[in-house]
């Protein structure tokens, strides 16, 4: 895939750092080995972290940011990070989904970014671009219904919008069937480094428990194309 950031992102977010994990991986319903590392970090923040003190975590303080630079509020419309982190620190399962699901939960809890996870083949063409939602945009959150992302960062494809730091599209959402991951890793940040580790975790995940050689990852954002990283 090639990955634009636009203009708009870059007015809002200079700094941005994405990555992009891409691989071919065999998915199952559930993991028992992978659960078992959830539950260690959901014992590490339940013992490090409050409600209130993970607004402050870097990826996610840096995502709220952006939420109100582009208009958006983020304890209405909370990163998907912050959602899941905030669920165990109420003393609530997190749900499980299926093996690719629950994998970039981890990834998105343990470094605190936003993450995207996609089924690469229901893209349609092979560009995906980092804008702003429009007022009255369509966009059908997974598990949602329709969706006000207006003021939101979001990823467009072709067809539309596809991915957003609170909610992904039902239309490129991963399944048992998937085989073709993309995961997007959302740096507002701007720490290079942490994107990147965060994007090695994921290879690192994807080899335990989903058959998949790591597959490649991609950093980009201004700098990064402009070769600064």
């Amino acid at each position: 895939m090639n990955i634009i950031v636009s203009k708009e992102i870059e007015q809002v977010c200079p700094g941005f750092v994405g990555a992009a994990v891409e691989a071919q991986v065999v998915n199952t319903p559930f993991c028992a080995p992978l659960w078992d590392e959830i539950h260690e970090w959901e014992e590490r923040f339940r013992r490090e972290l409050t409600t209130e003190s993970l607004k402050e975590l870097s990826g996610i303080a840096a995502t709220r940011a952006v939420y109100k630079r582009c208009g958006k509020d983020p304890s209405r419309y909370r990163p998907a990070s912050e959602q899941l982190v905030r669920r165990m620190l109420q003393g609530k399962e997190l749900y499980q989904i299926d093996t690719l699901v629950d994998l970039v939960n981890l990834a998105s809890i343990a470094f605190g970014y936003s993450i995207g996870g996609f089924d690469a083949d229901h893209f349609v063409g092979d560009t995906l671009t980092l804008g702003v939602g429009r007022e009255g945009e369509p966009y059908e959150g997974i598990g949602r219904g329709q969706l006000n992302i207006a003021g939101l960062p979001v990823y467009r494809d072709a067809q539309g919008g596809v991915g957003t730091p609170t909610s992904d599209h039902e239309r490129t959402k991963m399944t048992l069937a998937t085989t073709h991951l993309v995961v997007l890793i959302n740096g507002y940040d701007g720490d290079a480094a942490r994107v990147r580790q965060n994007a090695e975790f994921i290879q690192a995940l994807t080899r335990r428990y989903c058959q998949s050689d790591g597959g490649t990852v991609t950093l980009f954002g201004r700098d990064v194309q402009a070769g600064g990283l």
